[in-house]
């Protein structure tokens, strides 16, 4: 048996494992293990597997990830949500659909805080979900909104998919970050069109809201809105202008947000830092796992020639690039639909990144237009890992049918994002590229 048949056998192998419910490390890098010890003996595998844990685990940058995630639960303890929704509610409640497009807002918003799109869902689900269904929103509308919008903390920075993303290709985390702060805008904004266009055919998914606000209860409202955007412009301006490392910006995100929790609670006792800490660790620690997997597979791609055998079919000329674009993306909505994001560019990246960069595509391009196809798998079946999250947080108030369902019109506004990725490419390194 040749290498390349080991190896694609061992591609197989991994991805079978994983669907039938094996941990991802353990499918990842036990296949990997596996692999290059019949391919070069058991010492090297051994070797490969003690430095690639020491690497990962002992690398003062890649502990942006525990500084991202501790900010995130530091940011929900300090209710920048709560605020941030109540004000988006004033000043866009009225609109069609108006519950809903302040809860992608504010979404979107809480998210360059947070960085943690299942933190997101459930914040919003039991704050924004039970304030639209009282006011006889369709379920499906409603619940559907609350999952797409916590897929905007995944791309807006902080994200902790943008950096395992940049861990398993090489690729700079800081032009990364600041990289997905239009396309989410955009995305951001296409969401909310689609609310809008949604409730003005369909008046009846949507009631508006009766309530009136005053100019002065409008602009009162902005005062929950300054701790968050005082997070914000720390966190992406640091980056922006050179002041802060990703690392440095995490800490930085973490300590503001910590400040802000005390402030809010008026001390120690409501922020709960034993609950925080304890979170942090296990998240850590499960995505830090699949990082040392997904690299050990892909050393096994690359020893056995399956990495060089599918890049040299897809970039040999036979296939025009934008027909690779277009195989590539299937690729990922179909492994989506069947893997956590994680998980989905851990046992994807080491075949695709470099089929993409020897076709001479942008490496920060190609990450957030990735980080894009991993937040469609957020919300599409079977797995949809946002609205399995959406479901359980709600109590059984709403369904994963009335999820999918509610789901169809935001299908659209993915397909136009990625379009828009595709023709206008500068949009995700207009400021990476302008980076001090």
């Amino acid at each position: 048996m040749t290498d390349v048949a080991i190896g694609f056998i061992g591609m197989i192998g991994a991805t079978l494992a994983i669907l039938i419910g094996v941990n991802v490390m353990v499918a990842l890098a036990g296949t990997g293990l596996l692999g290059i010890t019949i391919l070069m003996g058991l010492k090297p595998a051994l070797t490969l597997l003690n430095s690639v844990t020491f690497t990962v685990v002992n690398s003062f940058v890649f502990t942006v990830i525990p500084c991202f995630l501790l900010m995130g639960f530091f940011a929900m303890r300090a209710g920048l949500g709560e605020g941030m929704f109540q004000a988006a509610t004033r000043w866009l409640g009225r609109l069609p659909g108006g519950l809903a497009i302040a809860t992608t807002a504010s979404a979107a918003a809480f998210g360059a805080a947070s960085g943690s799109s299942v933190g997101t869902s459930i914040l919003f689900t039991k704050m924004a979900l039970p304030e639209m269904l009282s006011r006889g929103y369709d379920k499906g509308l409603a619940a559907a909104s609350v999952a797409v919008s916590g897929t905007l903390a995944v791309l807006i920075p902080p994200s902790t998919l943008i950096v395992v993303y940049g861990i398993l290709t090489s690729t700079s985390i800081g032009p990364l970050l600041l990289a997905g702060i239009i396309p989410g805008l955009i995305f951001a904004t296409l969401l909310c069109f689609t609310i809008l266009i949604t409730a003005i055919r369909r008046p009846d998914l949507a009631p508006r809201m009766i309530e009136r606000f005053t100019l002065r209860q409008k602009l009162w409202s902005l005062r929950m809105v300054g701790p968050l955007l005082v997070c914000i412009i720390l966190i992406i301006g640091g980056l922006y202008a050179g002041v802060f490392t990703p690392t440095e910006a995490g800490g930085m995100g973490a300590l503001i947000t910590f400040i802000m929790a005390v402030i809010r609670h008026r001390g120690l006792r409501g922020i709960r830092i034993p609950s925080a800490l304890r979170d942090t660790v296990q998240l850590s620690a499960m995505i830090f796992s699949i990082i040392i997997g997904g690299l050990i597979f892909a050393r096994f791609l690359a020893l056995s020639g399956v990495t060089a055998q599918i890049g040299g079919f897809l970039t040999d000329g036979s296939l025009p690039s934008w027909l690779v674009v277009v195989c590539v993306t299937l690729v990922y909505l179909v492994l989506g639909m069947l893997l956590d994001p994680p998980a989905l560019l851990a046992i994807s990246l080491p075949i695709t990144h470099p089929v993409m960069m020897q076709l001479g595509y942008d490496p920060v391009w190609f990450g957030i237009y990735v980080v894009v196809l991993a937040e469609i798998a957020c919300i599409t079946p079977p797995v949809g890992l946002n609205c399995f999250v959406v479901k359980g947080a709600s109590n059984g108030t709403v369904s994963l049918g009335d999820i999918f369902r509610g789901l169809t019109p935001f299908m659209f506004a993915c397909i136009l994002m990625l379009a828009i990725l595709l023709t206008f490419p500068t949009v995700t390194t207009v400021l990476s590229s302008s980076m001090k």
